[in-house]
């Protein structure tokens, strides 16, 4: 087997409709289009969810639930992670960022008191959860806060 021998499988490839082109092609007088309304006339198209006049499938599916327009989305810092910084240096949303430890500079950051920190840091974030204060305060570190 050669590959110019190789031909498209049975009924890959279809005759096109030549619509409109008298009775005997079978496509002829409506051109496939049905009889009256607006699916008939040229340009006239539904537009997406309609169902003919029925109610729509959108509208017939009750709604749960609503979303918050203004909801802030903390990201989070555990102090352990802070352990991979140098000891006495000064940690904000661009170390972290640099660090890999969060995905963006300008969503606010939340340090939250998992794990133990071993070295002391002055830590910038714009929220401290009581048990990362409380365990930031025991390691001798620093807490700054940075305003949203």
């Amino acid at each position: 087997m050669k590959i110019n021998e190789i031909g498209a499988p049975i009924g890959a490839n279809r005759k096109t409709k030549r619509r409109g082109k008298g009775s005997g092609s079978g496509h002829g007088k409506t051109s496939c289009r049905g009889r009256k309304g607006a699916k008939k006339r040229s340009g006239r198209t539904t537009r997406p969810g309609f169902e003919g006049g029925q109610m729509q499938l959108i509208r017939r599916i009750p709604k749960r639930g609503f979303g918050i327009m203004f909801k802030v989305y903390n990201q989070v810092v555990n102090t352990e992670s802070l352990n991979r910084f140098a000891a006495n240096s000064i940690v904000g949303p661009a170390e972290y960022k640099e660090a890999g430890l969060i995905g963006s500079t300008k969503e606010p950051v939340k340090v939250l008191g998992h794990g133990k920190l071993e070295k002391a840091l002055t830590v910038k974030a714009h929220k401290f959860s009581e048990s990362a204060k409380k365990l930031l305060t025991a390691a001798g570190a620093k807490i700054e806060y940075i305003k949203l």
